[in-house]
C-alpha cells in the first residue's frame, strides 16, 4: 500500500495561534512584574535611604511629645523683702476632654464619691471650658485637700482623661491692704489670648493659664511671668506617659521689689480707718511711693481663679465703689489745696509780688458784674498779702489774683507741676484729670453753641480757688506737692525700686535722678513753703495739728464742693445727703528743710478740709519716727 493511499495528517512545522497568544501574555506579565518590582525597589530606596532621617524623626514624633512647662511667677515684695504677692503649691483635679471614654458629665458624676465637687466648682469649670479652648487640661476643682488627693490617686487608673496635677497658685497675704496697687492675676481669657497673639507672645505663654489683670501684676507682667520650657516624654498608644526623656527647666519670673515698707502702709490704712477716700505719700527726693491707700478696698484673692457671681455682684453694686482705685482714678476738685500752686504761677508771671496787698472782703464781684463770689469767712480778711492769704485760705484774695492773671497765664504757670497730665507711675489705668484752658473747653463742649464753648471770666475765678472745671487725682496732688517741696525737682512716682532675678542679682529699676527741674525762682518756692508752714501755726486753717510737732512741716487744707450752693444760701452739712457733702483735702510735706515725705489725703464727703489734716500729720509722724529708728539701727551696725 502506498503512502498516498493512507490518510495521515501533515507534520506541524510551528505553534498554533492560541499558544502564541498565551506566550505573549506571559511575556507581558513578566515585564509588568519586573517594572512593578523596579518601582517598588525605587520607592524602597527613596524611603529607606534617601528619606531615612525625615521618616525616622516623624516616626519618633508619633511616640514622643513635648509638654510645655509654665514658669513660676515672680513675687512682689516690700523694701524689706516681705512678700506682698507670693506662690504656694497645691493639687488640682483636671479633665482632658479628648481622652475621656464618655461624656464630661458622666466623668464628673463618677468623680463625686472621691472629691467634693460644689456648684461653684461646676460654674468655674464651665467658664474655664469657654475661655480655655486651646488648652488640653481644664481644671475641674482647684486646691484639692490632702484627703481628696489621696482617695482619688489610688483609683485614678479607672478614669482615663482625668489627672491630678501639682500646680503653683498665687496668694496675696495682705488682701485688701495692697489690692489697689499690687493688683491681681486671673485666668487667661479669650480677650487676653487675642492680645497675646497680637503682641507675638504666644510662645512665651505656652503652658500658662494666668496673666496679670491689674496693678503691678499687670504693669510688670513680662518680668513677673518669666519664660516657659518643655518636658520631652514618651507616650503609649493611649496617650499615657510611659517615660520622661528629658526636662529643660523654665526661666522663672523675676521678683519685683518695692520702695514701700509694708509697716508704713499698714499704719496709713489704720489711720484712714473706715473713711472713704485716699491717702498717698511720696518721697520727694526719689519719687518712691511710701503709702498707697484707697478706701474702701477689696480682697484680690477672690479674682485669681474667677470670682463667683455673689461676690462680684456685691462688689460691683456697692455704692461706695470699692473696685475703683481712688489714688490714680479718683477725680476730685482740689479746692484750696490748689492755692499754693496758683501762688507760684502768679509770682512767676509777675502778676503779684510777695508783698502785694489786696483787699479781701467777705465777697467779691467781677468789675461790671452783680454776681458775688463769696469767701468762706463771711467778714473776709481785710487787706492782706499773699503769705497771709495762703495761711487763712482767703478765697476773695485768690479770686482777684485769678482775675488779674487770666486763664492763659494761669494754665501756663500750673502745667509744670504735672496738673492735667499723667504722673507716669508704674501702674496701668492712671487717669489724667483736667487742667482747664480755652482749648480744652472748646473740645469739651464741641457739640454746644459757640457761646458755651467760649471761655468766661467767671470760669477763671472758680479755677483760681480749685473749683470749677478743675479735677485731679490724689496722686497728682501728692506729686505736685513733692515738686513744690523740692523747689521744682521732678521725680516720677514709682512703686517698684528693683527687679531681682533668680540669682538675686539686683537691677536698679528707678534711678533717683530728677526727670526735669521747673525753672522757677527759689525765692518764690521758699516764700510759698513758709506760708504753708504758717497754715499749721496760730491763725492758720490747720493750726490744730501744729501743736507739739517734733519736726518742721508745711501743709494746706482744702474743701471741695460736690454740689453747688445757690447764691446767698449757707452751706449746711447736716441738711445734705452724705454723698452731697464737701470733700476734705489736705496736702503736706516734712521736714521742710529737706523733705522725705509728701502726702495728699482726701476724705470723701468729709466736710471742711481741716478734718483731713490730722490724718496726714499722724502718717508723717509715724514715717519720720520709723525712718529715724531705721537710721539708728543702720548706724549701730
Amino acid at each position: 500500500m502506498s503512502k498516498h493511499q493512507l490518510n495521515l495528517p501533515e507534520p506541524q512545522t510551528g505553534l498554533d495561534h492560541n499558544t502564541k497568544r498565551l506566550r505573549w501574555r506571559l511575556r507581558i506579565m513578566f515585564v509588568f512584574v519586573l517594572l512593578m518590582l523596579g518601582v517598588l525597589l525605587t520607592r524602597f530606596y527613596w524611603l529607606q535611604i534617601k528619606r531615612y532621617d525625615y521618616y525616622t524623626n516623624a516616626a519618633r514624633q508619633n511616640r514622643v511629645s513635648l509638654i510645655p512647662i509654665a514658669p513660676v511667677r515672680g513675687e512682689i515684695v516690700d523694701v524689706n523683702g516681705i512678700p506682698l504677692a507670693r506662690n504656694y503649691s497645691a493639687f488640682s483635679l483636671e479633665i482632658i476632654p479628648k481622652q475621656l471614654s464618655g461624656s464630661i458629665e458622666d466623668a464628673i458624676e463618677a468623680l463625686r464619691p472621691y472629691v467634693d465637687i460644689t456648684e461653684g466648682d461646676l460654674r468655674r469649670f464651665k467658664k474655664f471650658r469657654e475661655n480655655m479652648r486651646n488648652y488640653d487640661n481644664i481644671p475641674l476643682k482647684l486646691k484639692l485637700t490632702d484627703q481628696e488627693a489621696g482617695r482619688l490617686a489610688s483609683e485614678l487608673y479607672r478614669f482615663p482623661g482625668v489627672e491630678i496635677n501639682a500646680r503653683t497658685f498665687r496668694e496675696y497675704p495682705y488682701g485688701a491692704l495692697t489690692a489697689h496697687f499690687v493688683g491681681y492675676i486671673g485666668r487667661i481669657s479669650q480677650k487676653d489670648q487675642k492680645d497675646i497673639e497680637e503682641k507675638h507672645y504666644s510662645t512665651l505663654y505656652r503652658g500658662s493659664t494666668h496673666i496679670g489683670k491689674s496693678g503691678l501684676e499687670k504693669f510688670y507682667e513680662i518680668q513677673l511671668h518669666g519664660a516657659p520650657s518643655f518636658q520631652e516624654v514618651e507616650k503609649d498608644a493611649q496617650g499615657n506617659i510611659v517615660k520622661v526623656l528629658r526636662t529643660i527647666p523654665p526661666k522663672n519670673g523675676q521678683t519685683v521689689k518695692l520702695s514701700m515698707d509694708i509697716r508704713v502702709q499698714q499704719a496709713a490704712d489704720r489711720i484712714m480707718g473706715n473713711r472713704r477716700g485716699a491717702m498717698v505719700a511720696i518721697n520727694p527726693q526719689t519719687g518712691g511711693v511710701i503709702a498707697f491707700v484707697s478706701k474702701p478696698s477689696f480682697d484680690p484673692n477672690l479674682f485669681i481663679d474667677g470670682i463667683d457671681t455673689e461676690n462680684w455682684n456685691r462688689l460691683n453694686n456697692d455704692w461706695q465703689h470699692p473696685l475703683i482705685n481712688r489714688v490714680t482714678q479718683g477725680l476730685y476738685p482740689p479746692g484750696s489745696t490748689f492755692k499754693p500752686f496758683v501762688s507760684m504761677a502768679a509770682l512767676e508771671a509777675g502778676t503779684i509780688s510777695t508783698g502785694t496787698m489786696i483787699y479781701s472782703p467777705g465777697s467779691w464781684s467781677i468789675p461790671g458784674s452783680r454776681h458775688k463770689f463769696r469767701d468762706s469767712a463771711r467778714a473776709g480778711h481785710g487787706t492782706i498779702a499773699l503769705g497771709k492769704a495762703i495761711q487763712v485760705s482767703s478765697d476773695t484774695f485768690f479770686y482777684q489774683v485769678g482775675y488779674r492773671m487770666g486763664i492763659d497765664k494761669l494754665t501756663n504757670g500750673l502745667e509744670p507741676f504735672g496738673f492735667g497730665k499723667k504722673t507716669g507711675i508704674d501702674l496701668p489705668g492712671e487717669y489724667i484729670g483736667v487742667l482747664p484752658s480755652r482749648t480744652w473747653k472748646k473740645k469739651r463742649f464741641a457739640k454746644a453753641s459757640e457761646k458755651v464753648q467760649e471761655w468766661q471770666t467767671g470760669d477763671t475765678i472758680s479755677i483760681s480757688i480749685g473749683q470749677g472745671y478743675n479735677i485731679y487725682t490724689p496722686l497728682q496732688m501728692a506729686f505736685a506737692t513733692a515738686i513744690l517741696s523740692t523747689n521744682g525737682k521732678v521725680y516720677r512716682p514709682h512703686l517698684a525700686e528693683q527687679i531681682l532675678d533668680r540669682d538675686r542679682q539686683q537691677i536698679t529699676l528707678i534711678e533717683p535722678n530728677p526727670d526735669r527741674t521747673i525753672p522757677y525762682r527759689a525765692g518764690h518756692f521758699n516764700f510759698v513753703k513758709r506760708a504753708m508752714q504758717q497754715v499749721l501755726q496760730r491763725g492758720g486753717t490747720a493750726a490744730h495739728i501744729g501743736v507739739g510737732l517734733k519736726h518742721t512741716m508745711a501743709g494746706k487744707t482744702g474743701t471741695a464742693q460736690v454740689v453747688n450752693i445757690k447764691q446767698g444760701a449757707t452751706y449746711n452739712k447736716a441738711a445734705l445727703a452724705e454723698q452731697h457733702r464737701d470733700h476734705a483735702w489736705f496736702i503736706a510735706f516734712a521736714p521742710v528743710e529737706k523733705p522725705t515725705i509728701a502726702v495728699a489725703v482726701i476724705i470723701e464727703n468729709g466736710g471742711w478740709g481741716a478734718s483731713a489734716a490730722p490724718l496726714a500729720r499722724e502718717l508723717i509722724d509715724f514715717y519720720l519716727k520709723n525712718q529715724q529708728e531705721n537710721d539708728s539701727e543702720t548706724t549701730k551696725k
